[in-house]
């Protein structure tokens, strides 16, 4: 039972595709192991960030901040990215020959060669740290190769490359993992070429194989290789961290890997130049993330001469917990589409200029003036329903008297929009027709694209590709003058038109090119305009399309009021340029707004998540989340177990069952945004045990949904029953060990052969949450657990299911 611990020096935690790793296993101290916390305490918690604990040997200094001498340097700092996994290198089993190859396997710690399981081994050796190191010598072939006991049938064969050798002025330098027929030269694996620095999937007959797939190495894609056999296919995979395996070649399986045995083979060829290595580690490990985060800080302490770095890490709650309060909805959604500039509009009312939030650096609006009179009023008039920033008022004297703003985008924005077509769009709000909104032209003014109004009100597109100005008058998007907020989008690569989140109408207008001088609220001095302008935007096709940016009317206008848990979830993480969101589960409601500004990206996940019932948690494999539903604990089958684990092998003196208040909540008031407040009691239980009331504030789109939220609270916990809330277990012991690691938030397991006094002879659990401690052949995990019953919903005329008054409780 390995431990493997590495750190991404360098790298920063949020890119896991782009992090090198560095094992840093054999400083770690295992004596006193790996401590991580993950999950909740129960069922009604939440889920707390991940955390981990390791004590490094800092001997040398490498793990000293700021050390010059450090080979880490100058990556020895806070933030730094870490991750940690157990594997499990697996034994021979049963007596049936030829044996599986996914039974073979070496951790190669103890400091020799195991000879009976590698009988050829010319010149290869296990390193202090764990390593198969096998030579390149010039002029010298070498081998590594097991016994003749196994079958790629039905099984795998998997490697670390920890190493791969230099060319080192040689013309022939490679090194092999090889499943190896009878028939010398007839194989299938992985070949490293060193000169030419690519890696090979091979099928070799003869020691040839015309058609092989070939991959630029890579030391951030390839530290793990796999080939595998399953049901007629074989399967050459590659994989950064040892878990996710991505499919580089398949092909029918050969004849020969289902009819005769087989070994495992490593060789070496180097024709000259100078010598190298190559180093393999656990063989046929399989590995199960643990932990995936970074590290707070690097402090160091001695004992005496002895210096040690005893690192706490936390997992990605730790940077979404430090981002600041989100923007509103409408704004988020403009700034995530990419816009090469974007003016919401919503400075202080004692600015004089208006930025760019696109991120690209944009020029600033400056406040322009035509003829005498007008004004321009920042922050005076509140935006679109759910972006509640306050949007300036445009009051001109006449069309062209007054204020209005413009800039020079620049050369570099210019660029950009003559090699792709333009899409702009803007929110507007107006009593009075024949104004533009918004227009850009380029300095000769040859090329000119505005948004305006007609005397009527009805949008139009007006352009220009040779100064004389031409209008496409969009008669589906008429009465907008009609004093409310509207959006208006235009994208010239499909010509097609926006309003207000539906495609209206297919413009005729041409595109341009040099275009770069932008004008809102008026067109160069002339028809200005009157009312308010706020969220103007200008992208170039195709990074951003119309069908894409038409959503941003919703987030608008509703705040995406509607949409399901999940959508809203994966919205949210977008937000916080989050890459990875695993969603479990099926039973996803309509979530109300969450379109204002103020709250923390963690903060409206959290609303969604208890409005739900719902479980959110970072991922232990790699820089993501999980979000769970509330169904995905519905009714768990004993075929759908995790595991199942007798109390005689407890890791404990003492088990509990509680039966108490804690959890006891039998008079619920719950209300919604802009719903009415609603009331569940459980009468029999308010008189049994007095009240346990509870208040709650859920995101929910209807009253009939807030009651069914109350009764769900109510009927899980107005009686709870008695339960088992810790259940610690010493897993590397057990023949389950793999089950055990498997198992996370949500997974359900038994507790068999419990003492006559217990409720129950058996008793099953959903996990909660989890500390454990990983240390030199052991692994201790305390799981904190709740009643699998809990989450029972009533199915019609089921034995299990449809229990008077224990399980027919209806589904929500």
């Amino acid at each position: 039972m390995p431990l493997l611990v590495e750190m991404g020096w360098g790298g920063v935690v949020q890119l896991p595709a782009t992090i090198t790793w560095t094992d840093v296993t054999p400083y770690t101290d295992v004596v006193q192991g790996v401590a991580i916390t993950r999950g909740a305490a129960d069922e009604l918690a939440e889920t707390q960030p991940g955390t981990a604990t390791v004590i490094l040997d800092n001997s040398d200094g490498r793990f000293t901040p700021g050390n010059t001498a450090s080979p880490y340097y100058p990556y020895v700092r806070r933030n730094a990215p870490i991750r940690i996994s157990a594997v499990v290198i697996p034994t021979k089993s049963g007596i049936l020959f030829p044996r599986s190859m996914a039974q073979l396997g070496d951790a190669f710690d103890d400091g020799q060669v195991n000879t009976s399981r590698w009988p050829t081994n010319t010149h290869a050796v296990e390193t202090a740290d764990g390593r198969l190191r096998i030579p390149l010598a010039p002029g010298v072939d070498t081998s590594f190769a097991s016994a003749r006991e196994w079958t790629l049938r039905a099984g795998r064969l998997t490697a670390k490359l920890v190493t791969v050798p230099q060319a080192g002025g040689s013309t022939n330098a490679a090194a092999s993992m090889w499943v190896t027929s009878t028939t010398s030269g007839t194989r299938i694996g992985w070949r490293y070429d060193a000169v030419a620095g690519v890696l090979a999937a091979m099928s070799q007959v003869g020691f040839s194989d015309p058609t092989p797939v070939t991959l630029p190495y890579s030391a951030i894609d390839h530290v793990w290789l796999r080939v595998r056999e399953t049901a007629g296919t074989v399967y050459w995979e590659t994989s950064g961290d040892g878990y996710t395996w991505t499919v580089r070649r398949t092909l029918a399986t050969p004849s020969w890997v289902t009819s005769e045995t087989h070994a495992a083979e490593f060789p070496t060829t180097r024709t000259g130049g100078t010598g190298d290595v190559i180093e393999w580690a656990l063989v046929g490990g399989i590995v199960f993330p643990r932990f995936y985060g970074m590290v707070n800080e690097f402090p160091v302490d001695w004992e005496g001469l002895v210096s040690k770095v005893r690192i706490s890490c936390t997992d990605l709650f730790k940077r979404l917990n430090r981002l600041p309060a989100l923007r509103s909805m409408l704004v988020e959604e403009i700034i995530q589409h990419g816009s090469l500039v974007y003016y919401p509009l919503t400075e202080p009312a004692e600015s004089v200029t208006c930025g760019d939030l696109s991120g690209a650096a944009g020029p600033s609006l400056s406040i322009a003036q035509s003829g005498s009179g007008g004004t321009l009023a920042l922050a005076t008039i509140p935006g679109p329903a759910e972006a509640t920033e306050q949007l300036p008022q445009f009051t001109p004297s006449s069309a062209t008297a007054g204020k209005w703003l413009t800039a020079d985008l620049g050369a570099a924005i210019q660029q950009q929009l003559t090699g792709q077509r333009m899409v702009m769009e803007a929110w507007f709000q107006t009593t009075t027709g024949g104004r533009a909104v918004a227009g850009i032209a380029s300095p000769d003014l040859q090329y000119q694209h505005i948004l305006s109004l007609t005397a009527s009100g009805t949008l139009q597109i007006e352009w220009t590709i040779d100064g004389t100005v031409q209008a496409d008058v969009i008669t589906a998007a008429s009465g907008l003058a009609d004093g409310r907020w509207h959006h208006v989008l235009y994208d010239q690569r499909t010509s097609a038109v926006w309003v207000d989140g539906i495609q209206v109408a297919t413009t005729t207008a041409d595109w341009g090119y040099n275009e770069r001088v932008l004008h809102v609220g008026g067109y160069r001095g002339t028809r200005l305009w009157s009312g308010s302008v706020g969220h103007v935007a200008v992208y170039a096709a195709p990074s951003a399309s119309g069908a894409t940016l038409a959503s941003h009317y919703n987030a608008g206008a509703t705040g995406f009021a509607g949409e399901t848990a999940d959508v809203r979830i994966a919205r949210l993480a977008s937000y916080a340029q989050i890459p990875s969101v695993t969603i479990a589960g099926t039973v996803h409601d309509p979530i109300a707004s969450q379109g204002p500004a103020g709250s923390t990206v963690v903060a409206r996940m959290r609303e969604v998540e208890s409005t739900e019932s719902a479980r959110l948690f970072a991922d232990r494999a790699s820089y993501g989340m999980t979000y769970q539903s509330r169904g995905l604990r519905y009714n768990p089958s004993p075929g759908g177990e995790a595991f199942s684990v007798a109390y005689a092998d407890l890791e404990t003196r003492s088990v509990e069952v509680a039966d108490d208040d804690q959890k006891l909540v039998n008079d619920a008031t719950g209300s919604r945004p802009g719903g009415a407040t609603q009331r569940v009691t459980a009468a029999s239980s308010v008189l049994a045990f007095g009240a346990y009331p509870q208040e709650l504030t859920v995101l929910k789109t209807s009253d009939n949904s807030v009651l069914d939220a109350l009764y769900w609270l109510v009927s899980r916990y107005a009686n709870p029953g008695p339960e088992l809330r810790e259940v610690p277990i010493e897993a590397s012991t057990l023949s389950t060990y793999q089950a055990i690691l498997a198992a996370d938030i949500s997974s359900y397991f038994s507790v068999t052969g419990l003492p006559s006094q217990a409720p129950a002879s058996s008793l099953r659990v959903t996990i909660e949450g989890y500390t454990e401690t990983i240390r030199q052949g052991s692994h201790l995990i305390q799981f904190h657990t709740s009643a699998t019953t809990t989450d029972s919903v009533w199915v019609l005329d089921d034995a299990t299911y449809s229990v008077l008054d224990s399980t027919t409780r209806l589904a929500y």
